[in-house]
C-alpha cells in the first residue's frame, strides 16, 4: 500500500458537514499553568482545562465556489469547448460568462483567532478558489471573511472578519517542542465542530512535499475538516497549524503533520503587511547526502546538503560556493538532513548575511553569503535530455552505452563538455540511479568532454573504489555514486 501525504481540509473538494452547538466560555484562567490528573501514578495534562480556555479562539470555516477544474475541462479553451462551438450547441456548460453553470463546490475547515480585530490563521488549501468564505464562532455567530493573503508553498492563509474584541489564541514557541510531549488538536473533522483529540509529538522537522515547512509530526487524530485548526501544547499554547496526514486510504492512519507556529507567524506577518511572501534565496541546487555520498566525499557519516550546482551570478557563487561542497550548518544550525536547509534560507530576510559552514576537499570552511530574493514566478524547465546522433560506445566497467555530444547539443544544453548516456545495462550504474538521457559532466571530480576522457578518469581510479559522477538531468544536476561490484 502506498502512503501519500494529503491535505486534511479538502477546501472546495469536500462537502461541508453539520455543525454542533457550542457554548461560549470565559478565557480568564491563566495559561501559564495546567492542572494534572493522576493515572496509575503518572501525571497527565488536564486537557479539559485546555479545551475550556481555548474553545472560543477556534473557528469553523465553510467555503463555496465554482469548480475550476470543470472550466478547465469544458470551458471555451478546452477541446470540449471547441466541440460545443463547432456543432452549434448553445450554452457551453464550461463558459465563464454563464452560458452554462459549473457545479458548485463546498468545503470546510478550521482556523483560530490571532488578533482581537478579527484576523484568523488557517490553511491556504482550505480557502483556495473560494468565492465565499463563512466563519462561525463558538457562540454560533457567522461572519463573511476575506482573504488578506495566502501562501501555497507553506499552506498558510490569513483571513479577516469584521468583528472586534475577540478572544485571541495564546501562541507558543514551536522551536522549543520536543518529541514525546503532549499535544491537543481542536477542529471540525467532517464538519463536527469543536472536536478535541490528543496525542504526543512523534517527530519534528519532517520534510514532506513542502520544502519550506519543517513539519511537526504527531499522533493526534486529525481528519478532513481539521485543516487550519490549532495544535496546542500542554500549557494551552498554539504550537502548530494542523495541515496534512500521511495516508493510504484518505483517512487518519496514525500520522499527522502541523505547520510550526513560528513558521506560520512569519508568513502571516508578511501576508498582513504586503499580501504576499518574500523568501530568501541562496542560488544552489542540492541533494541529500547518503552513505555513498558520505564515503565519496570523505564525510564521517551522512549529514548536510550536497551542492550539485551553483547558479551563475547568484548569491552562493558570489560568496564562493563550489559544486561538490557539503553544507554542514547554516547560521549555526547544524544540518542533519538536506531538507532542513530550505526553511532556514527561506526564512532569512532578503539582504541579510548568513554564515554557512561547508566541507570542501575534506576541510571545513565558513562562507558568508548575502541572501537574495527568491523569484516565485521562476519555474525550472524540465527536459528529458538530448538524444545522441554519433555512434554509441560501451563502457563495460560502468555498464553504460555512451555517445559524445554534438556541438548543437552542447549549445542547447548550455554546457561545454559532457558525455551522453544512451542506455543503462542492469548492474551497479542502474542501481545507483543513472538513466538514459543523463549527461555525465564529471567523473571522480574531473571534467569530461568526451568518452575517452571519461574512460581515463575512471581508469585512473582504483577499480575497488566507488566512481563519483556529476550528472546533468533535465534543468538541474546531481552527484551519483556507483559502488563497485
Amino acid at each position: 500500500m502506498t502512503l501519500v501525504a494529503i491535505a486534511i481540509g479538502a477546501g472546495l473538494y469536500a462537502q461541508s458537514g453539520t455543525r454542533a452547538e457550542a457554548q461560549a466560555t470565559e478565557m480568564s484562567r491563566p495559561a501559564e499553568s495546567t492542572a494534572a490528573i493522576s493515572s496509575g501514578g503518572i501525571a497527565l495534562p488536564d486537557f479539559r482545562d485546555i479545551v475550556r480556555r481555548n474553545r472560543e479562539v477556534v473557528v469553523q470555516i465553510a467555503v463555496r465556489g465554482q469548480d475550476r477544474r470543470f472550466h478547465q475541462q469544458f470551458g471555451d479553451e478546452s477541446p470540449f469547448g471547441e466541440f460545443f462551438r463547432r456543432f452549434g450547441i448553445p450554452g457551453n456548460p464550461g463558459a465563464p460568462d454563464g452560458g452554462g453553470q459549473a457545479p458548485e463546490r463546498r468545503g470546510s475547515g478550521s482556523g483560530f483567532i490571532i488578533s482581537s480585530e478579527g484576523r484568523i490563521l488557517t490553511n491556504a488549501h482550505v480557502v483556495k478558489d473560494a468565492d465565499e468564505i463563512t466563519v462561525t464562532l463558538s457562540d454560533n455567530r457567522e461572519f463573511k471573511a476575506k482573504v488578506l493573503g495566502s501562501d501555497e508553498r507553506t499552506d498558510v492563509a490569513l483571513i479577516e472578519i469584521e468583528s472586534r474584541d475577540l478572544p485571541v489564541a495564546r501562541l507558543g514557541d514551536s522551536d522549543q517542542i520536543e518529541v514525546g510531549e503532549w499535544v491537543l488538536a481542536i477542529g471540525a473533522p467532517f464538519g463536527m465542530s469543536y472536536t478535541a483529540t490528543q496525542g504526543i509529538v512523534s517527530a519534528t522537522e519532517r520534510q514532506l512535499r513542502e520544502t519550506y515547512v519543517p513539519f511537526i509530526q504527531t499522533d493526534a487524530a486529525v481528519n478532513p475538516g481539521n485543516s487550519g485548526g490549532p495544535l496546542f501544547n500542554a500549557r494551552g499554547e498554539v504550537i502548530g497549524i494542523n495541515s496534512q496526514i500521511l495516508s493510504g486510504s484518505g483517512g487518519y492512519m496514525g500520522l499527522s503533520f502541523a505547520i510550526p507556529i513560528n513558521t506560520a507567524t512569519l508568513i502571516a506577518t508578511q501576508l498582513a503587511d504586503k499580501g504576499f511572501v518574500e523568501r530568501g534565496y541562496l542560488g544552489i541546487q542540492f541533494q541529500p547526502v547518503g552513505g555513498r555520498e558520505a564515503r565519496a566525499f570523505g564525510l564521517d557519516r551522512p549529514r548536510g546538503a550536497l551542492v550539485a550546482s551553483v547558479e551563475p551570478g547568484g548569491p552562493a557563487e558570489k560568496a564562493g560556493f563550489k559544486r561538490g561542497d557539503i553544507v554542514l550548518s547554516y547560521n549555526g544550525k547544524v544540518l542533519e538532513t538536506s531538507g532542513e536547509l530550505p526553511p532556514l534560507v527561506g526564512a532569512t530576510p532578503v539582504g541579510a548575511k548568513a554564515k554557512v559552514k561547508v566541507l570542501r576537499d575534506g576541510k571545513t570552511r565558513e562562507l558568508t553569503v548575502t541572501i537574495g530574493k527568491l523569484d516565485e514566478e521562476a519555474v525550472a524547465g524540465g527536459s528529458s535530455g538530448p538524444r545522441g546522433e554519433p555512434a554509441e560506445e560501451r563502457e563495460s566497467r560502468l555498464g553504460l552505452a555512451l555517445s559524445d555530444l554534438t556541438d548543437e547539443q552542447r549549445e542547447q544544453l548550455k554546457i561545454d563538455g559532457g558525455v551522453l548516456i544512451t542506455a543503462v545495462q542492469p548492474g551497479p550504474a542502474a542501481r545507483a540511479g543513472l538513466a538514459r538521457g543523463d549527461v555525465i559532466l564529471e567523473a571522480n571530480r574531473k571534467k569530461v568532454d568526451s568518452i575517452s576522457a571519461l574512460r581515463k578518469a575512471i581508469e585512473d581510479a582504483d577499480e575497488n573504489d566507488a566512481t563519483l559522477l556529476l550528472v546533468k538531468r533535465g534543468a538541474g544536476s546531481l552527484f551519483i555514486v556507483i559502488e563497485p561490484e
